[in-house]
Protein backbone atom coordinates (compact mmCIF):
# COMPACT_ATOMS: atom_id res chain seq x y z
CA UNK A 1 0.00 0.00 0.00
CA UNK A 2 2.85 2.37 0.86
CA UNK A 3 4.48 1.74 -2.54
CA UNK A 4 1.15 2.39 -4.28
CA UNK A 5 0.77 5.71 -2.42
CA UNK A 6 4.31 6.74 -3.32
CA UNK A 7 3.78 5.82 -6.98
CA UNK A 8 0.47 7.69 -7.06
CA UNK A 9 2.03 10.77 -5.47
CA UNK A 10 4.93 10.69 -7.92
CA UNK A 11 2.56 10.31 -10.87
CA UNK A 12 0.46 13.24 -9.65
CA UNK A 13 3.53 15.41 -9.15
CA UNK A 14 4.93 14.53 -12.59
CA UNK A 15 1.59 15.33 -14.20
CA UNK A 16 1.54 18.64 -12.39
CA UNK A 17 5.11 19.36 -13.44
CA UNK A 18 4.20 18.80 -17.10
CA UNK A 19 1.15 21.03 -16.73
CA UNK A 20 3.21 23.77 -15.06
CA UNK A 21 5.86 23.50 -17.77
CA UNK A 22 3.21 23.94 -20.47
CA UNK A 23 1.72 26.92 -18.61
CA UNK A 24 5.15 28.50 -18.26
CA UNK A 25 5.80 28.00 -21.99
CA UNK A 26 2.47 29.62 -22.89
CA UNK A 27 3.17 32.52 -20.52
CA UNK A 28 6.69 32.89 -21.94
CA UNK A 29 5.39 32.98 -25.55
CA UNK A 30 2.72 35.54 -24.65
CA UNK A 31 5.30 37.73 -22.90
CA UNK A 32 7.71 37.43 -25.82
CA UNK A 33 5.04 38.64 -28.26
CA UNK A 34 4.42 41.74 -26.11
CA UNK A 35 8.10 42.68 -25.73
CA UNK A 36 9.12 45.73 -27.77
CA UNK A 37 11.91 45.39 -30.30
CA UNK A 38 15.33 46.56 -29.18
CA UNK A 39 16.04 50.12 -30.28
CA UNK A 40 19.74 50.23 -29.50
CA UNK A 41 22.43 48.08 -30.99
CA UNK A 42 24.50 46.20 -28.46
CA UNK A 43 28.22 45.70 -28.77
CA UNK A 44 29.09 42.18 -29.86
CA UNK A 45 29.82 39.85 -26.95
CA UNK A 46 33.23 38.33 -26.52
CA UNK A 47 33.41 34.58 -26.91
CA UNK A 48 32.08 32.93 -23.74
CA UNK A 49 30.73 36.21 -22.30
CA UNK A 50 27.26 36.02 -20.77
CA UNK A 51 24.63 38.61 -21.80
CA UNK A 52 23.30 39.56 -18.35
CA UNK A 53 20.37 41.46 -19.86
CA UNK A 54 18.98 38.09 -20.93
CA UNK A 55 19.28 36.60 -17.43
CA UNK A 56 16.66 36.46 -14.69
CA UNK A 57 16.88 35.50 -11.02
CA UNK A 58 14.51 32.79 -9.82
CA UNK A 59 14.42 31.08 -6.43
CA UNK A 60 14.90 27.34 -6.23
CA UNK A 61 13.67 25.33 -3.28
CA UNK A 62 15.24 21.94 -2.77
CA UNK A 63 12.66 19.78 -1.01
CA UNK A 64 14.32 17.36 1.38
CA UNK A 65 13.00 14.57 3.55
CA UNK A 66 11.90 16.09 6.84
CA UNK A 67 12.17 14.76 10.39
CA UNK A 68 8.50 13.67 10.54
CA UNK A 69 7.51 10.75 8.34
CA UNK A 70 3.96 9.67 9.23
CA UNK A 71 3.00 6.03 8.81
CA UNK A 72 -0.77 6.43 9.04
CA UNK A 73 -2.17 6.21 5.48
CA UNK A 74 -4.94 8.73 6.12
CA UNK A 75 -2.46 11.28 7.46
CA UNK A 76 -0.01 10.71 4.60
CA UNK A 77 -2.85 11.19 2.09
CA UNK A 78 -4.11 14.31 3.83
CA UNK A 79 -0.66 15.94 3.87
CA UNK A 80 -0.10 15.00 0.21
CA UNK A 81 -3.48 16.44 -0.86
CA UNK A 82 -2.65 19.70 0.93
CA UNK A 83 0.82 19.78 -0.62
CA UNK A 84 -0.57 19.29 -4.13
CA UNK A 85 -3.31 21.91 -3.58
CA UNK A 86 -0.62 24.37 -2.44
CA UNK A 87 1.43 23.64 -5.57
CA UNK A 88 -1.61 24.21 -7.82
CA UNK A 89 -2.41 27.52 -6.07
CA UNK A 90 1.16 28.83 -6.37
CA UNK A 91 1.16 27.89 -10.07
CA UNK A 92 -2.25 29.52 -10.65
CA UNK A 93 -0.97 32.68 -8.94
CA UNK A 94 2.01 32.73 -11.34
CA UNK A 95 4.55 32.34 -8.53
CA UNK A 96 5.64 28.76 -9.20
CA UNK A 97 7.34 28.20 -12.55
CA UNK A 98 8.06 24.49 -12.19
CA UNK A 99 7.88 21.74 -9.61
CA UNK A 100 8.51 18.04 -9.50
CA UNK A 101 9.76 15.11 -7.46
CA UNK A 102 13.03 13.23 -7.67
CA UNK A 103 12.39 9.58 -8.45
CA UNK A 104 15.20 7.85 -6.55
CA UNK A 105 13.50 7.95 -3.11
CA UNK A 106 16.58 9.58 -1.57
CA UNK A 107 16.88 12.44 0.90
CA UNK A 108 16.25 14.97 -1.85
CA UNK A 109 12.52 14.70 -2.63
CA UNK A 110 11.89 17.39 -5.27
CA UNK A 111 12.22 21.00 -6.38
CA UNK A 112 10.18 24.17 -6.66
CA UNK A 113 11.31 27.00 -8.94
CA UNK A 114 9.72 30.31 -8.00
CA UNK A 115 9.31 33.47 -10.05
CA UNK A 116 8.84 35.94 -7.20
CA UNK A 117 10.24 39.32 -6.19
CA UNK A 118 12.43 38.17 -3.28
CA UNK A 119 13.93 35.35 -1.28
CA UNK A 120 11.59 36.33 1.57
CA UNK A 121 8.54 35.77 -0.64
CA UNK A 122 9.85 32.37 -1.74
CA UNK A 123 10.50 31.49 1.91
CA UNK A 124 6.96 32.46 2.92
CA UNK A 125 5.53 30.31 0.11
CA UNK A 126 7.60 27.29 1.15
CA UNK A 127 6.71 27.73 4.83
CA UNK A 128 3.00 27.76 3.92
CA UNK A 129 3.24 24.30 2.31
CA UNK A 130 1.33 21.71 4.41
CA UNK A 131 4.12 19.13 3.99
CA UNK A 132 6.65 21.63 5.37
CA UNK A 133 4.32 22.65 8.19
CA UNK A 134 3.92 18.97 9.14
CA UNK A 135 7.70 18.39 9.05
CA UNK A 136 7.41 15.80 6.25
CA UNK A 137 9.53 18.06 4.03
CA UNK A 138 12.15 20.68 4.74
CA UNK A 139 13.20 23.18 2.12
CA UNK A 140 16.53 24.73 1.31
CA UNK A 141 16.23 27.94 -0.75
CA UNK A 142 18.73 29.36 -3.21
CA UNK A 143 18.65 32.28 -5.67
CA UNK A 144 19.17 30.82 -9.13
CA UNK A 145 19.84 32.55 -12.43
CA UNK A 146 18.75 31.34 -15.84
CA UNK A 147 18.33 32.80 -19.29
CA UNK A 148 14.93 34.45 -19.76
CA UNK A 149 12.49 32.26 -21.64
CA UNK A 150 14.45 29.06 -21.08
CA UNK A 151 12.17 26.05 -21.02
CA UNK A 152 12.38 22.30 -21.09
CA UNK A 153 11.87 20.60 -24.46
Amino acid sequence: MKKLLQTTGIALALGLCCTLGAQAQSKSKATAKKAPAATTQEAPKKSGEMDMSQMKTYYMALLKKGPYQPTDTAEVNSIQRGHMAHIRKMAADGKLVMAGPFLDNGELRGIFIFDVASMEEAKALTEADPAVKAGKLIMELHPWMSQRGTRLP
